[in-house]
């Protein structure tokens, strides 16, 4: 199974990135939460099991 999380910048300007990984399906669904909530620059990167990305910046 292919693991996603997701990197963001808050509607203050602060990166962010997701601290759990989720499935495909469940990582469409966070972006559009975040994307509702203001967000910008999102974008659902592949991950390795156990792994989380960083912030941008």
């Amino acid at each position: 199974m292919q693991n996603y999380a997701l990197i963001w910048t808050s509607p203050t300007g602060t990166p962010r990135a997701s601290a759990v990984a989720y499935d495909k399906p469940s990582a469409d669904e966070r972006m559009a939460e975040l994307k509702d909530a203001g967000c910008m620059d999102i974008e659902i990167v592949e991950v390795a099991p156990g792994e989380l990305p960083a912030p941008r910046g």
